[in-house]
């Protein structure tokens, strides 16, 4: 599941070098009211992988991979995947923002959780005939490449009315996302986000005397520090403002989407359309080009707000967060003394992405973390239970304890947030509950192909020198079609 490297986030750089990256059902009765029988399972891909019988009796299955690491899912586990989520990768991070509670919620169910590639991938379970009863995944880009394709996506609008799950009390920006690929349907429910934010670096605000920025900042006054924040002193080049320019597109604030909405069904690949020239998009591109193109303020990456120490502001993931404060639980051990060392360098705080507009409160779209609940799983009512749990008050504020950003709009989760990571203590955290997720809309009838974005700025303006407007005219027109072309010759359809 390596994501197309075109289009995918960017990663932070490594962080070792810094390059550039079943008392089960008297539990959950007890929460819901509703009893969790197994259900049949839809019909499944035949299991391949060789069938061992475990102490308990139960039956359990192999999954090579490429590693040639034993692994197996055994049929009493609830068997849960997490993939395009970094922190999920580092060892017990998820047993302690959320894993230990939702065990001790339901103390008679096996769960059994695991990050993509340690040591499996989704074709690796695909292969073995494995299907996972839970999957937290980003389900912006990864329904159409990753989930659908293998059958692994269900409209749960039905299990969800049926089981008390309210999808309005969760963040609206995120379950429009989640619909604008569903089909028509929700094949997921939003779990968390890893909210955009604005960094600030006080240090290099105090070389000027200047102050730093509060929520709810405009573009235009970020600009104008911005100008005054680029400049050299002691042969030390200090930049004023750094935003990743494809997120900025991608999550754009406005709401829009790419796609021209078509008739219905599934639109064949010469038949997507798309509009990034219109009026809304022109004035994306040309407030954003102003800071990429001000004198000596040269995007290079965002890491640089901490690799270099001297970059005034960065729009980054919230992620970052914790790991810039020196939390330990989002810094793989053999790089906390490094991350240490370069957090020095700066004096560390956040405010909300800029907005387009005074009065304005529209942040990014929602990099949203969802859960799928596919239909071959034989544990159907119980993911049903445990996902229940997870968006309820007590499983969010789990989340939001541990400096996740929790989909559930709730006084009491966000007055949580960060109280478990000692490290966030002097941290202002307010920008990560500051205005609204932007909500995207005209997508029905669409079909999604991970489009190359990146050729607006990185390729048209930033190294063949175009105005922004002539980027997003030769992106729409030449780009966006052979790139489609392309895919389709190598075989890809999303």
């Amino acid at each position: 599941m390596t994501p197309h490297p075109q289009q995918s986030e960017p990663q932070p750089p490594s962080r070792r070098k810094f390059v550039g990256g079943a008392a089960a059902a008297v539990g959950a009765a007890t929460l819901t009211g509703v009893g969790i029988g197994a259900s049949t399972p839809a019909q499944a891909r035949p299991v391949t992988g060789r069938v061992t019988t475990s102490a308990s009796g139960a039956s359990c299955t192999a999954v090579p991979n490429k590693y040639d690491a034993p692994f197996e899912v055994c049929d009493d586990e609830l068997f849960v995947f997490m993939a395009n989520y970094k922190p999920f990768e580092y060892p017990g991070f998820f047993d302690t923002v959320v894993g230990d509670a939702m065990r001790a919620a339901f103390p008679g169910l096996k769960i059994k959780a695991v990050a993509w590639d340690q040591p499996v991938r989704y074709e690796d379970l695909d292969k073995a005939g494995v299907v996972p009863d839970i999957i937290l995944e980003d389900p912006r880009r990864r329904i159409d490449r990753d989930l659908e394709p293998r059958g692994w996506t269900r409209d749960l609008t039905d299990d969800l009315r049926a089981t008390g799950i309210d999808i309005g009390s969760l963040n609206p920006g995120a379950v429009a996302q989640i619909k604008a690929r569903s089909d028509g349907g929700l094949y997921a429910v939003p779990v968390f986000l890893d909210e955009y934010i604005m960094f600030h670096n006080k240090k290099v605000f105090d070389k000027k005397g200047l102050r730093t920025p509060a929520n709810g900042v405009t573009y235009d006054e970020a600009f104008r520090l911005a100008k005054k924040l680029t400049f050299e002193q002691d042969l030390v080049a200090y930049k004023g403002y750094l935003q990743h320019p494809d997120m900025y597109l991608e999550f754009n604030q406005l709401g829009l989407y790419p796609f021209v909405p078509g008739q219905g069904g599934t639109p064949a690949p010469e038949d997507v359309k798309v509009n990034i020239t219109s009026e809304g998009w022109q004035r994306l591109g040309t407030n954003l080009e102003r800071f990429l193109l001000h004198p000596h303020n040269i995007f290079t990456t965002v890491d640089d707000y901490l690799t270099t120490g001297s970059v005034a502001m960065a729009v980054d993931n919230l992620r970052k967060l914790p790991a810039y404060a020196g939390s330990s639980l989002y810094l793989e051990e053999d790089d906390a003394d490094e991350w240490g060392e370069l957090a020095k360098k700066i004096d560390l705080g956040i405010t909300s992405v800029p907005v387009l507009g005074s009065g304005d409160n529209a942040v990014y779209q929602p990099n949203t973390i969802a859960a799928f609940l596919p239909p071959q799983s034989s544990k159907k009512a119980q993911a049903l239970q445990v996902l229940k749990w997870l968006v309820s008050e007590e499983g969010q504020t789990e989340l939001s304890r541990h400096a996740l950003k929790p989909a559930l709009r709730s006084g009491a989760v966000e007055a949580a947030f960060g109280t478990a990571i000692p490290e966030l203590d002097r941290i202002d955290t307010s920008a990560v509950f500051w205005g609204d997720n932007a909500v995207v809309r005209d997508y029905e009838n669409t079909e999604f192909w991970d489009l190359p974005l990146y050729m607006v700025f990185r390729q048209h303006v930033l190294r063949d020198g175009l105005k922004v407007s002539s980027a997003l005219e030769i992106t729409e027109k030449t780009d966006i079609p052979a790139y489609i072309k392309s895919q389709v010759a190598a075989g890809f359809d999303w």
